[in-house]
């Protein structure tokens, strides 16, 4: 492993341990978490591995294997703002757990992620690594759903990111053969079991060969674009609304957003057509697993991909065109973009049996449309996969 041989080489010494979370992907119920929807969510096996060891003083120093600078700072004087750097991530995860725990002992490390960054919450898969090392070396025992929480307050009020749980909620409770179902209301979930008479399917990850981070892109426009459309559609129909932060579209009623979608601005009101139908989606697309029918499964992942295309509005010039062609090649039951969709990648739930044909077809086209892609546009297969193990 990579990140074991880079730390003894930096560090004269084996590591401690190895630490790893899985990425995961969104099938069906994107753009819908930090709404209280509902999503699916499968962990795929490839991931962050973070080789590491304990530092008595107190420093956290950190090399990523993707990115030029180490990230050095202590665990009781992290910088209050952040450094607009990819260990901000790192630095919100210690100022979260601190509020909450005490930590003392530091740690050096090398992070190594094993895909392109991008559509496969890598930020929020590095953070959970990260937080796993860090209370294993404090003796720190979390929670799943305290990880979930911590994780996320990272991104939220740290690094800036209106994220809600999905990222983090399938990193942790996803299990291979199991699609996970989850309600972002309450937190109650399921893992719905691969039926025996379902076809046999793999994961497809189309790489772009364009990277995003969240922060910078339209992201969290989009979060307040559907606050907004719950604040209104309440005012419209005399319900109660209090904070704008706290307004959630799951508040509404689908018949109240019927009743006056039409008052609504067009962009409020395309970003409150995708959430409700999304969370027909997720629902409808639960049961399909739970029969076997992952064609139909495919179909309403395609269907969210064209609804995160013309409702949602997001989607890069590379990204459109992937999707476009993924559902124009045989063998792929359906897919989308992975993630906030403005780069990234897509991923394609498809046949075996097809997977040399469609690796060739979707490669060929995208890369006539891209050619300047070429040697940075990848595609890889992947497993479901377990998330990640806490000790």
């Amino acid at each position: 492993m990579k990140c074991v041989e880079i730390f003894a080489q930096q560090y004269q010494r084996e590591p401690l341990s190895v630490a790893f979370t899985p990425y995961r992907i969104c099938p069906l119920g994107a753009h819908s978490d930090h709404q209280l929807g509902k999503i699916t969510g499968l962990a795929i096996n490839k991931g962050i591995h973070m080789a590491y060891g304990p530092k008595q003083n107190g420093i956290i120093e950190l090399t990523s294997l993707q990115f030029n600078k180490r990230a050095q700072f202590h665990v009781n004087s992290t910088p209050k703002t952040k450094q607009n750097d990819w260990a901000d991530y790192l630095r919100g995860a210690t100022i979260a757990l601190a509020q909450k725990y005490n930590i003392n002992t530091g740690m050096c490390g090398v992070i190594d992620g094993e895909l392109p960054i991008g559509g496969l919450s890598s930020s929020a898969a590095v953070i959970i690594t990260f937080l796993s090392a860090l209370c294993k070396l404090n003796n720190i025992h979390l929670e799943k759903n305290e990880i979930i929480q911590i994780a996320k307050a990272a991104e939220n009020n740290y690094v800036g990111v209106s994220c809600g749980k999905l990222d983090q909620s399938c990193e942790v409770y996803c299990q291979k053969d199991h699609l996970l179902y989850m309600d972002m209301l309450d937190d109650s979930f399921e893992l719905i079991p691969t039926n025996p008479n379902m076809k046999p399917y793999e994961i497809a990850i189309f790489f772009s060969g364009v990277e995003r981070t969240l922060a910078g892109s339209k992201f969290n426009m989009r979060v307040d674009e559907c606050r907004s459309a719950a604040y209104a559609l309440k005012a419209y129909s005399g319900m109660e609304y209090g904070k704008f932060k706290e307004t959630n579209l799951r508040d509404v009623p689908y018949e109240i957003y019927l009743k006056y979608k039409d008052k609504l601005p067009e962009n409020w009101a395309k970003r409150a057509e995708h959430w409700y139908t999304e969370y027909d989606r997720v629902q409808r697309g639960a049961e399909a697993w739970r029969n076997g029918d992952i064609e139909e499964f495919g179909r309403l992942s395609f269907e969210s991909g064209w609804s995160s295309i013309y409702n949602w509005e997001t989607g890069s010039p590379e990204l459109k065109t992937l999707y476009d062609i993924m559902t124009k090649t045989e063998g792929i039951y359906g897919g989308r973009f992975s993630g906030a969709g403005f780069k990234g990648c897509c991923m394609a739930l498809i046949d075996p049996k097809f997977e040399e044909s469609i690796i060739k077809k979707v490669s060929t086209e995208y890369l006539k449309e891209f050619p300047e892609l070429e040697g940075k546009y990848s595609v890889y297969i992947c497993e479901s996969a377990d998330g990640a193990k806490f000790e």
